[in-house]
C-alpha cells in the first residue's frame, strides 16, 4: 500500500527547483527593495480578489463532492474557512491602497495570473480529494513564505499598518494540523486507488501555475 508521507516526500524533492524559483522570485525582491510603484500594488489586490472568489466556489464544490467522509469534509471546510478569512482581510489591504469595493468589482484580471485558479476550478469539478490535498500541501508553504516576506516588506517599505497586511499574515504560517489533515486525505485517496501519477501531476501543475502568477505580476508591475 502506498504511503502518503513517502509520496509527499518524493514530490517535494521532485519540485525542489520549481519551489526555489518561487521563493527567489524577482517580484518579491522588487517589493522588498521598494521598486514596485505603490499604485501597481493594486494589481495584487485585484488579482487576489478574483482568485479567492473563484477558489471559494471550487472548495465549496469539493465539500459537496467529498463531504460524506469526515476526514475530507473537515479538511475542505477548514480550507473554505481560510479562504473566507482571506477575502475579508484583503479588503483592508485594498483599502490601504485607495481601492474601493467598486474598484475590486470592476478589476479586469491578467490572464497569466489566473491559470492557478482555473486549474483549481478544474480540480474542484474533476479531481480526486487526494490530488487536491497533495497540490495544496506542496503549494501552501511556498505561497506562505512569500506572503510572510511581503507582509514585512509592505510595512517597512510602503508604510502599511499591520491591519492592512493581515491578508499576508494569514498565509505566512500554515494552520496547526494542516499537514496531518492533508496527509490523511491523501492516504484515503491512495487507499481507494487514486493513481500516484495524478498526485505528482496535480502538485506539479499547481506549483507551476503559482510561478506563472508571480511572473505575470512582475511583468505588469513596472
Amino acid at each position: 500500500m502506498a504511503s502518503a508521507t513517502a509520496l509527499v516526500t518524493a514530490i517535494r524533492q521532485e519540485l525542489g527547483r520549481l519551489d526555489e524559483r518561487i521563493l527567489s522570485h524577482p517580484y518579491i525582491k522588487a517589493i522588498e527593495a521598494g521598486t514596485v510603484p505603490a499604485d501597481r500594488l493594486r494589481l495584487f489586490a485585484g488579482e487576489q480578489y478574483l482568485i479567492i472568489k473563484s477558489d471559494l466556489r471550487s472548495v465549496a464544490q469539493l465539500v459537496s463532492r467529498f463531504g460524506d467522509a469526515t476526514v475530507t469534509r473537515e479538511f475542505f471546510l477548514d480550507v473554505l474557512a481560510g479562504e473566507k478569512a482571506a477575502l475579508k482581510a484583503l479588503s483592508a489591504f485594498a483599502g490601504a491602497l485607495g481601492m474601493t469595493q467598486d474598484d475590486l468589482d470592476r478589476y479586469e484580471p491578467l490572464a497569466g495570473a489566473h491559470a492557478y485558479t482555473c486549474y483549481m476550478a478544474w480540480l474542484g469539478l474533476y479531481g480526486s480529494e487526494a490530488e487536491v490535498a497533495a497540490a495544496y500541501l506542496l503549494n501552501f508553504p511556498a505561497w506562505g513564505a512569500n506572503c510572510g516576506r511581503l507582509s514585512l516588506a509592505l510595512r517597512a517599505g510602503y508604510g502599511l499598518p499591520a491591519e492592512a497586511v493581515a491578508f499576508f499574515d494569514l498565509f505566512a504560517d500554515p494552520p496547526a494540523g494542516f499537514e496531518v489533515s492533508a496527509l490523511a486525505v491523501i492516504q484515503a485517496g491512495l487507499d481507494r486507488g487514486v493513481p500516484i501519477s495524478l498526485l505528482h501531476r496535480s502538485a506539479r501543475l499547481l506549483q507551476a501555475y503559482e510561478l506563472m502568477y508571480w511572473d505575470t505580476l512582475a511583468a505588469d508591475s513596472v
